[in-house]
Parts: C-alpha cells; structure tokens; sequence
C-alpha cells in the first residue's frame, strides 16, 4: 500500500464511497474533495516578504497560511493564520489566486486561495503556532528550501506585485 506522501491525488482510496447516514442508516454517497487552505503575501516594500520556516512536515521556507476552520471564511482564516504564525496583523488588500495543483501539498490534495495583505502597525515578526521562525525577504531573494509550490506563488508575486500596488 503506498503512503499518502506518495500519491496525493487519489491516496490510495477512491474519490467516491458510500457510509451509512449516522442518523437514519440510508446510504449517503460521500466524495473526497480538495481541502480548502490560505496563504498570505505580506509584503512591506522596505521589508519585502514574509515567509516563516515551517516547525512540522514538509520543512522549508513558506508563506504564511494553513487550513480553514469550519465555519470560517477563508477572509477570516487568512487573518488569523497571519497573526497566528508571524504576530502581524493584517489587512488584505487583494488576491493573487487559487493555486489547486493535486500534487502542491505533499499531505493531501489542498487548493490554496492566496491572498495580499500588509501589515497594520508595527512590522515586528514574532513566529508562532506551525512557525519556528518568521522573516523578512527582500523581493526575489528568496531561501532555499521552499515547501509546497509557494515558489511558484512568489513568482507570481514578483512578475505582476506592481499592479497590486494602491
């Protein structure tokens, strides 16, 4: 059997299944859908962008973002997300994109809807939740080690952050 590392479009199970309904018994078709997430671009033009490194698996250098909470918008989650892994508040000015790819996050087929954001006082980086470390890199100079296809986002960022400016 193949880990869900090795396949995280299908993992091993198939897109559609039949469970029971817990309250009645009937057959309820279920299917396996993409697991909605957010990823932030912080950007400060003096600063450049904010990437914290990841404490859990995958490693490597991301944007700040995570899952979405039942209930919550994915506004409301890219807020929180933001405040919880580098201490900014923030507020979002625009939005980059969707990024679905099967295959962007090791873990689970995830589809990302990444917003713009700045920071709404004091720029100064406190890494938390999934962070073990939050810092600023100026446009283009990005680490090594880039998890997920967050390189892919900040090219996206770097081609085309002049139209998002006010």
């Amino acid at each position: 059997m193949k880990s869900p590392f090795e396949d995280p479009v299908n993992n091993g199970g198939d897109v559609e299944q039949t469970k029971p309904c817990p309250a009645c018994g009937h057959p309820v078709t279920w299917y396996r859908n993409p697991v909605p997430t957010v990823d932030v671009v912080i950007y400060v033009p003096q600063k450049g962008v904010v990437l914290i490194r990841r404490r859990n698996v995958p490693p490597g250098w991301a944007l700040p973002g995570g899952f979405v909470d039942y209930g919550e918008s994915v506004e409301q989650a890219a807020i929180r997300e933001a405040h919880e892994e580098t201490g900014l508040d923030v507020e979002l000015y625009g939005l980059l994109g969707v990024y679905s790819d099967p295959r962007r996050d090791p873990r689970q087929h995830t589809l990302s809807v990444v917003f713009l954001a700045r920071p709404t006082g004091a720029c100064d980086l406190r890494a938390g939740d999934d962070a073990a470390e939050a810092a600023w890199f100026p446009m283009g100079m990005w680490p090594e080690h880039i998890a997920f296809d967050h390189g892919d986002i900040l090219h996206d960022f770097q081609e085309n952050w002049k139209r998002f400016q006010p």
